[in-house]
């Protein structure tokens, strides 16, 4: 059972078939209740309408003999008189029930004092010769010239003249409200799973057309899976709905995917092509000192040692941030770790207003270590530090008076391993990982780090973070 519904079109066709079979259910029954109701409250009217027709002949004095609603056409016909005596019937009645008598032959009138059962209902009170304003009506039978049938009857009081208080009770037939009943049952039954096989049937259709999109989309991204070419996208159909919305939403991930896949893959390409490099150096003074120790260049050994450590030092940093690391919410003066940066660094002033903001001191002092040394590295005298408020925002500002950065690379130096031409040597430009790392440390704190022009005419880095 669980295979056979495991699939959403299965599980949609059977949810909207059952949905539709219970309100089949439920109109039907109101549908035959109703009819039933109808037709039965119409039987109850022609039977009240033969009562009144006979009780008005009895009020005008009419004999019983000469009644003209006892020859039994429009139904079976009981006068009763007091204490349920019955006086007329009608003709060829055989057998009946439901009303206050089962007899179907009149009565001698009874003797006072005799054991007829006393007739202890509450009468209206009336005049001679006035019929009753409410009628009683119940359900029974009767059996006329052999023909046993269903009957509605109704009940009508009037008072005589000299005959006393009578009843009259006429009946109609139920049969046309049986066969009516029947025939919609009948109906039903037949047109219900009739229905319900349609309803099934279209809904299993157009679920299957909705669902084609998705299949699209699931083998699509199978063979993309098999494939490993994140290049490829997945097929997004030509509507508004919420499947496209997904397909739309896929291809978005999978671009993402791709283009953070491409940019490990060469990042992992770029540090290995920059620990290529000292490695290699190191070794070779290693060997040759190794061979010739009076030859051994220990400044030169000591310098790519360094170069080393702080290449890996950077390299598990952005790891670190690539992995979704999240700053810690300590408050931070910016304007205090900015001086501290600054201290012992020839030529950078600082012009800065207690500023604090919430995050990592380690890696905000980390985001202005590596700005002082890219602009120290470019500076012919002067790197000024500025550290300021604007709005809800602290800004701080690292300028000098260098060549400045063109506006076509102002994007491109934030990425890793990017170096531009005048910064090219890996001995005087680094690894080209310092910018990367303070913008993406600034984008963890919530903020942005650009590049532009200072007034001295040099490069100007911005970084600007919300106040805590």
């Amino acid at each position: 059972m669980r295979r056979l519904f495991g699939s959403v079109r299965a599980r949609a066709t059977l949810g909207a078939t059952l949905v539709v079979a219970v309100a089949l259910v439920a109109a039907g029954a109101a549908v035959l209740l109703s009819l039933k109701s109808n037709l039965m409250g119409e039987a109850g009217t022609r039977a009240e309408r033969s009562a009144r027709a006979v009780a008005s002949q009895l009020g005008a004095g009419t004999p019983y003999d000469k009644l003209s609603g006892l020859d039994g056409d429009d139904g079976p016909v009981q006068v009763l008189a007091e204490k349920k005596r019955l006086v007329a019937a009608s003709e060829n009645l055989e057998k009946i029930s439901g009303t206050d008598s089962d007899r179907v032959k009149p009565q001698p009138p009874v003797a006072p004092g005799g054991d007829d059962d006393d007739d202890s209902d509450d009468h209206e009170d009336l005049d001679p010769g006035e019929i009753a304003g409410e009628s009683i009506f119940r359900n029974g039978s009767a059996t006329i010239d052999g023909e046993t049938e269903d009957y509605r009857f109704a009940a009508v009081e009037v008072e005589t003249h000299d005959r006393g208080r009578l009843k009259v009770y006429a009946g109609a037939p139920l049969a046309a409200e049986h066969g009516a009943v029947q025939t919609a049952l009948t109906v039903m039954l037949i047109g219900f799973p009739l229905l319900l096989g349609v309803v099934a049937g279209v809904t299993w259709l157009v679920t299957r057309r909705a669902l084609r999109p998705v299949e699209g989309i699931r083998s699509e991204m199978a063979a993309i899976t098999a494939s490993q070419d994140l290049a490829r996208r997945v097929p997004e159909p030509q509507t508004h709905d919420e499947v496209a919305r997904l397909a739309r939403t896929t291809n978005e991930t999978l671009a993402a995917l791709e283009t953070s896949v491409e940019r490990q893959r060469r990042f992992v390409a770029d540090a290995s092509h920059e620990l290529r490099s000292p490695i290699a150096s190191l070794r070779t003074q290693l060997e040759v000192a190794a061979a010739h120790p009076e030859l051994l260049d220990l400044d030169g050994a000591v310098e790519d040692t360094v170069r080393l450590q702080r290449l890996a030092a950077d390299l598990l940093l952005l790891a670190r941030l690539d992995a979704g690391e999240r700053p810690n919410d300590a408050k931070v003066d910016l304007a205090g770790l900015a001086r501290e940066e600054a201290e012992g660094r020839t030529g950078v002033t600082v012009d800065a207003e207690p500023v604090n903001v919430a995050g990592s001191r380690g890696q905000l002092g980390r985001v202005l270590a590596n700005l002082l040394d890219n602009a120290q590295r470019h500076a012919r005298s002067a790197v000024t530090v500025s550290v300021r408020r604007e709005g809800d925002l602290a800004v701080v500002g690292v300028a000098d008076d260098g060549d400045g950065v063109p506006e076509s690379d102002r994007e491109r130096i934030f990425e890793r391993f990017v170096r531009l031409d005048a910064a090219r040597s890996r001995d005087d430009g680094g690894a080209g990982l310092g910018l990367a790392i303070a913008r993406d440390v600034a984008v963890r704190h919530g903020g942005t780090l650009t590049a532009g022009q200072g007034s001295a005419g040099g490069a100007l880095f911005e970084l600007r973070l919300p106040l805590a």
